[in-house]
């Protein structure tokens, strides 16, 4: 038998334990790896994974964490396999997206908008529904719109324009004779 050892490079470094190999994982990769590790093992050796009301709330605890710090790193290592089984079990419901597409919400939103005014008990209701339409984006019945047009002129084309502009003004300026009103008297004039 022949035995066969593929060529090993040398002088480069190996890491000192296994922990180091690891590449650095955010606290949710983590989750997910220790619950497939889990319930892989669980799977193996025929063990249910059952978790205790103790587990459930152990879980609830660290997902508030994890939801309300997301640089809070827990440490997975101190929890049974069964929190930590419900907790990724947590994670993965919160993480699922419920339509593909934003387009599909977008229908879904204006579809139940449609719906509600049409089923309205009363016009307070509807109008509130059909307000709600009108903002949609695409719809946009409400939308104040404001255009400008830029025009770009070179120097000359802004300067003639401007003579124009102070020829016709002098066309029109009217010729006012200022008098003064004397106060006084009604017989003195």
């Amino acid at each position: 038998m022949t035995t066969i050892v593929p060529p090993i490079e040398e002088n480069i470094p190996l890491p000192d334990n296994a922990r180091e190999a690891f590449p650095e994982l955010t606290p949710t990769q983590e989750l997910n790896m220790r619950a497939n590790v889990v319930k892989l093992m669980a799977d193996l050796t025929g063990q249910v994974l059952t978790p205790t009301q103790e587990n459930v709330d152990q879980a609830n605890d660290l997902a508030r964490q994890m939801m309300t710090d997301p640089k809070h790193r827990p440490e997975f290592g101190r929890y049974p396999n069964e929190t930590l089984a419900y907790l990724a079990g947590m994670v993965a419901q919160m993480n699922v997206s419920i339509v593909d597409e934003l387009s599909d919400l977008k229908m879904y939103v204006v579809n139940k908008l449609v719906m509600e005014v049409e089923n309205a008990k009363d016009s307070k209701n509807r109008i509130s529904a059909l307000s709600k339409l009108g903002e949609v984006d695409g719809v946009d019945a409400f939308k104040k719109r404001s255009e400008m047009t830029v025009k770009i002129q070179t120097m000359e084309e802004v300067e003639k324009e401007l003579l124009l502009t102070l020829d016709s003004l002098e066309s029109k300026v009217i010729d006012v004779e200022a008098r003064e009103i004397v106060q006084g008297d009604a017989t003195n004039s």
